[in-house]
């Protein structure tokens, strides 16, 4: 069970609940029977989209090699704007599968359609094109049941919400969808265009020169394989050599004969008359990014809509966010502990109209209260995403529409216990069941692995001491510091060996990050004393007042201490975790994450002095910086 329903389960908070006002009379509770029907209605295992995609890529794979393209003068490798259209379609169809089923039928059979454009159904005599034929309907097979399933989803919610339904409130009606993807979409598409004019610049130029070029056709003599992407050969024509360019040497044997055009001191083969496949693959990638965010923001802003058409069925369920991605996750009404979560999406508050929000505050004058307000909210999501603040309560809402895979919902919750507000959150993705996986669902997935010891049982193992409390980096720490620091220097002296390259901008990229790494892992240190924690990372050494500090985590080889009103301090790497276990250790981090927290939650155990300036700790990264700095020019002085 995941670290955070565990710790809840313990301490046996209460939901933090929803004012009856705000709750639809004869709202249905989702209880856990009916809930967990609906979660048992999930996809079989043969249709998830993953093998679908796995098939549908290694039949194109096995299509590509059994039908191989070659460049001749009669068929050129020049422009084919409906091969990358319909290539874009073969990237954007397995996207489909995976997020949009109905759409990706469209893709499926456009794609095949295609192919038997081209080729006529004698196609599929050939082994390959019967895989790809096979592949497109265990697809589609996959997209039907996954359809059936979320019909079937719908209707045991419906079953369980009764006849009541209610109108959206009135935020969730202005809600918009799509606005990012709408302009992500749009400047991908612009990027796209500028790629096919420029792909046309090109043939263009080429077509010109070509037109008052002369053409000769000779008989290759020799191949030359160069070090770079382009490969020379050399052409006999008309008692004349001539050396030209190719990108496909393997095309061209020698003894072959080929066509070339010739102008002075220019020379291209016809069958490859020009280069524009950078050109071409921003024109794919374009496309297909754009079209992708285009049709999620479509299909985000027709489902919103269509939940503010008519009145919705509404049931009374637990929500609660990820603290680790920010993930809304919903529970039954009667799992108060939030054990067992149904189904999750992401989504945002919805707001109502502007003018409405002026008056209000027209009404209290509490202008700058609001400001503060959405300050101290501001923080505490960017806790929850970085996985340092304060458990995200659970809490008591009302879900809006039949919740089923793929479906749109909107939930109305307080935010927490302090906060009276009642606040209209709409998801800005698709509803996902909450099932078992290659995946740990649910909420603190990639928290430790072995249990969270309580406050209370690490306590009464600890006796409080007058001296400050001190813990540093250990072993494990230690050899993660020095391999990293070998990377380091590895990497340092390889790239600049060979002179200035545009490999440099790896380094640019990568050492100060190694140079944080590597002083952290060497020699971090957290001192506790009277007053507060020092927390002594790679550039400098932080005090921590103990009432500021909020929580005390450890996630990923990295000890994360909250603070109330600023972001948290994280002290990373500090050992190797996973090694750790794997060795029947306790991995030595996480045990000061538990002696942190047990001084945080017991006052008691404090230490009565405060901390020298030796006991603090002293920052490596500066002087690893400079002996970074040296050894590269070093390199570049003896190379």
């Amino acid at each position: 069970m995941c670290r955070t329903c565990d710790h809840n389960a313990r301490v046996s908070r209460p939901p933090v609940p929803l004012p009856a006002e705000h709750i639809p009379p004869g709202t249905a509770d989702w209880r856990t029977p009916d809930a967990q029907r609906w979660l048992a209605a999930v996809p079989a295992l043969w249709a998830h989209p993953l093998w679908a995609i796995l098939a549908w890529v290694l039949s194109i794979v096995w299509e590509l090699q059994a039908v191989p393209a070659a460049c001749t003068s009669a068929e050129p490798c020049g422009t084919d704007w409906p091969g990358i259209g319909v290539a874009g379609l073969m990237v954007l169809t397995p996207y489909w599968v995976w997020r949009q089923p109905r759409l990706a039928f469209a893709g499926l059979a456009a794609v095949l359609a295609a192919l038997v454009v081209d080729e006529g159904f004698t196609a599929f005599a050939r082994p390959s094109a019967l895989g790809f034929l096979l592949a497109v309907a265990f697809a589609a097979a996959g997209l039907a049941h996954r359809l059936a399933v979320a019909r079937r989803q719908r209707s045991l919610a419906l079953e369980a919400a009764g006849t009541v339904v209610q109108p959206l409130p009135a935020a969730a009606r202005t809600f918009r969808r799509g606005r990012i993807s709408f302009v992500l979409g749009g400047l991908l598409w612009a990027v796209a265009g500028f790629g096919f004019w420029q792909a046309h610049q090109v043939v263009d130029a080429y077509e010109e020169r070509a037109a008052g070029a002369t053409h000769l056709s000779g008989r290759v003599t020799a191949v030359e394989w160069g070090d770079e992407d382009t490969d020379v050969l050399t052409v006999t024509a008309d008692g004349r050599t001539h050396h030209v360019d190719t990108a496909f040497p393997e095309d061209f044997p020698v003894g072959s004969r080929v066509d070339i055009v010739v102008d002075g001191e220019w020379k291209a083969l016809v069958a490859e008359p020009y280069d524009i496949f950078g050109w071409e693959l921003l024109v794919l990638g374009g496309s297909v990014a754009g079209l992708a965010f285009l049709v999620n923001g479509a299909a985000g802003r027709l489902l919103s809509r269509r939940l503010a058409r008519e009145p919705l069925p509404v049931l009374n369920v637990l929500v609660r966010e990820d603290d680790e991605d920010g993930r809304t996750w919903v529970f039954a009404s009667d799992d108060p502990q939030g054990l067992r979560p149904i189904l999750h999406f992401h989504s945002l508050h919805a707001f109502e109209d502007e003018e409405d929000e002026e008056e209000d505050k027209e009404e209290d004058g509490s202008e700058a209260n609001d400001d503060s307000a959405d300050a101290v909210g501001l923080r505490k999501i960017t806790e929850i995403f970085r996985g340092g603040g304060p458990t995200p309560p659970l809490r008591e809402a009302v879900l809006y529409g039949a919740p089923y895979a793929g479906a749109e919902v909107v939930f109305v919750a307080r935010d927490d216990a302090d906060d009276d507000e009642v606040a209209v959150a709409c998801s800005v993705d698709t509803v996902k069941p909450a099932v078992a996986g290659w995946r740990k669902r649910g909420p603190g997935r990639r928290e430790r692995e072995t249990p969270l010891r309580p406050a209370d049982e690490v306590a009464a193992g600890m006796t409080r001491t007058e001296g400050p409390r001190v813990w540093k980096a250990h072993g494990f720490s230690r050899a993660v510091g020095l391999f990293l620091l070998l990377v380091e220097g590895g990497g340092i002296w390889a790239m600049l060996d060979n002179g200035p390259s545009w490999t440099w901008l790896f380094l640019i990229a990568g050492v100060p990050w190694l140079v944080t790494a590597v002083a952290t892992a060497l020699t971090w240190r957290i001192t506790a004393d009277r007053d507060g924690l020092w927390v002594t990372g790679a550039w400098r050494v932080r005090r921590i007042p103990w009432h500021v500090i909020t929580s005390v985590v450890h996630s990923e080889d990295t000890i994360r201490v909250g603070r109330a009103k600023d972001d948290s301090v994280d002290v990373s790497p500090t050992g190797f975790a996973w090694l750790e276990r794997r060795l029947r250790r306790e991995p030595a981090a996480e045990r000061v994450t538990d002696e942190l927290r047990a001084l945080l939650l017991h006052p008691e155990l404090r230490p009565t002095q405060e901390a020298t300036a030796g006991q603090q700790g002293m920052p490596v990264g500066p002087p690893l910086a400079a002996l970074s700095v040296l050894w590269g020019a070093a390199v570049l002085l003896l190379g």
